[in-house]
């Protein structure tokens, strides 16, 4: 069966014609000529200069009144005397805020399971995969910028029919009869393909998967500075109510001595029933607070298994208490410019906005024309053992170009959605920034305002038990009535719980202060080295990635008690998912 053959492609990027400048004018031609050598020169020239249509992005400029207050801010706070978190804190402009800031509240027990949560937490194990994820897609849309080359062979057994043969042969074959061929072809080939990115395009593609890997990577410090921020306050809440549970005992037992002598005045007939009767409904009364505070702290015990990776029931008893805790005696206040480099969330939006910005010029170029080189290099023969052989060699070399003329709009609404979603993006940067400051301001004022209001509840609390002290003596020798100790007694219950929560309140304090300022993650490295992910370029999937391992094998791994595995009944039980890649 005689094939069309195909006149091969110069290599100037033009095929020749058989009759070529037959009944054409040379100035025509010429024309069209230099016409064509321009373009090419002006793709050539756009390609290696690197120009990308689209906005290069830009880092939205700070308001220069941009700050933390409309008046200046004390150097200090006020001091509660010797009282637990009751020293006064002062802060240092500029100072650098440490990595590991927790460990300024001198706690090793704290120390520890900060740690413990950072490796255990199941939430830092998806920051760190869509980190991982992330790069990767960053790393397969670089390979956009690479030629693709690929191989193939095949073996065809083709039947061609009489009537084709003798339609091919001639009449004269027709004559005698000619009878169906049957034939084997064999063909290997290599093919390249290239796309040229001239408009920069595939680069803002790239630039967007850059910037959304940025964003996984401030994803993940928000997640470690929310985590270890969260269990922080969590050990301050369990320290707290200990103390609140403990001051409330002390309150039940003065009221219980208080009641055994209002029961022998009663037998002695001194009082009547009425203080006896209102003295037992205090005391009920105030061990009825008890079970709440017993529920709050089993309640927040569990948030912080939650946040160390346990479940409930490997609760292993860690106490803490806020005297044991000592409150830092210098904070950071960072300056108004730094925030926007030190705070992830903000940093998350910044990437979000840079996206968008890539964005716009991805769907500009796909407005303009698009380029593209084919081409291949093989060998076909009728035996496989002729292939490569001299003669049956078989190439082609093609270069195209495509313009959009009419798509009914849709690439230009979508160039303007692009446009409208930077405008989104640039808004909720701009909402962040504000919460960023927002958050500072609060920390600040939450830290003048406690260390005054923890001065004002020792104070009352010290009032508070010596009037409970002056009440008890004259009710004894009955200079006052019952009314007035049990007021003292109501009010002394309240200070020494007020003062409690208003020593909490302190350390929180400080907590948010370093949450709001960024955490410092910059001074430590919190991504994983698998993470990154890494930008190969000839990559085959691995026999295990082809055969996992039976899941028999990981049902015996989450059995030996492995981090991070479920055991019991579930682990043992068959799955019919596949098991994980390695």
């Amino acid at each position: 069966m005689n094939k069309p053959q195909l006149l091969p492609v110069a290599t100037g990027g033009r095929r020749p014609h058989k009759d070529e400048g037959a009944g054409r004018k040379p100035s025509g031609h010429l024309s069209l000529l230099l016409l064509a050598r321009s373009f090419l020169n002006l793709i050539c020239i756009a390609a290696l200069a690197g120009c990308a249509v689209g906005p290069d992005f830009s880092r939205p400029e700070l308001s220069r009144d941009a700050g933390y207050s409309a008046t200046p801010l004390p150097p200090g706070t006020a001091t509660a005397g010797g009282a637990a978190g009751g020293a006064a804190q002062r802060l240092v402009n500029g100072m650098d805020i440490p990595g590991q800031w927790w460990t300024l509240f001198r706690s090793p027990q704290l120390d520890a399971l900060v740690q413990e949560a950072l490796q255990a937490n199941p939430d830092i194990d998806a920051a760190q995969a869509a980190l991982r994820q992330a790069n990767e897609l960053l790393y397969a849309e670089q390979a956009s910028l690479f030629p693709s080359l690929s191989a193939s062979a095949s073996k065809t057994r083709e039947k061609v029919s009489a009537a084709s043969a003798l339609g091919s042969s001639g009449g004269a074959a027709a004559a005698g009869g000619s009878a169906a061929q049957i034939f084997t072809v064999n063909s290997a080939s290599l093919s390249v393909s290239y796309a040229p990115d001239v408009f920069g395009g595939t680069r803002r593609q790239i630039e967007a998967s850059g910037a959304q890997a940025d964003y996984q990577r401030y994803q993940l410090e928000a997640t470690y500075l929310t985590l270890t921020a969260n269990l922080v306050n969590t050990a301050i809440s369990l320290a707290s109510i200990r103390d609140q549970i403990a001051a409330t005992e002390t309150v039940i037992r003065l009221q219980s001595d208080q009641l055994d002598l209002l029961q022998a005045q009663r037998r002695l007939g001194a009082i009547g029933d009425s203080d006896l009767l209102t003295q037992q409904a205090t005391l009920a009364q105030t061990r009825a607070t008890l079970p709440p505070l017993h529920k709050q702290l089993a309640q927040t015990r569990n948030q912080l298994q939650a946040y160390l990776g346990r479940f409930p029931s490997q609760d292993r008893g860690e106490h803490f208490q806020l005297a044991s805790l000592h409150l830092p005696e210098e904070l950071p206040l960072s300056l108004p410019s730094a925030i926007v480099e030190q705070r992830p969330d903000v940093r998350s939006a910044e990437a979000q906005l840079h996206q968008a910005s890539a964005d716009i010029g991805v769907a500009i170029a796909n407005q303009l024309p698009q380029f593209s080189i084919t081409g291949s290099l093989g060998s076909t023969a009728l035996a496989g053992t002729k292939l490569f052989s001299s003669g049956t060699g078989v190439w082609s070399l093609a270069g195209s170009i495509a313009q959009p003329l009419f798509d009914a709009g849709a690439l230009e609404h979508r160039k303007r959605a692009a446009v409208a979603a930077y405008d989104q993006a640039a808004a909720r940067y701009r909402g962040t920034v504000i919460t960023a400051f927002q958050d500072v301001a609060n920390a600040l004022r939450a830290l003048q305002a406690d260390a005054e209001a923890l001065q004002q509840q020792v104070l009352a609390e010290t009032a508070a038990r010596q009037s409970l002290d002056l009440a008890q003596a004259q009710y004894r020798l009955g200079a006052v009535g019952y009314l007035n100790l049990l007021t003292a007694q109501q009010t002394y219950q309240n200070a020494i719980v007020s003062r409690v929560r208003a020593q909490a309140a302190r350390y929180s304090d400080t907590t948010a202060l370093f949450q709001a300022l960024g955490g410092g993650w910059w001074q430590r490295q919190d991504v994983a080295p698998d993470s990154l992910g890494s930008p190969d370029r000839f990559g085959w999937p691995s026999l295990k990635e082809m055969y996992p391992p039976p899941a028999a094998q990981h049902r015996e791994q989450a059995q030996a008690g492995q981090p991070g595995r479920l055991q019991g009944p579930a682990a043992a039980a068959p799955s019919t998912r596949p098991a994980p890649l390695p």
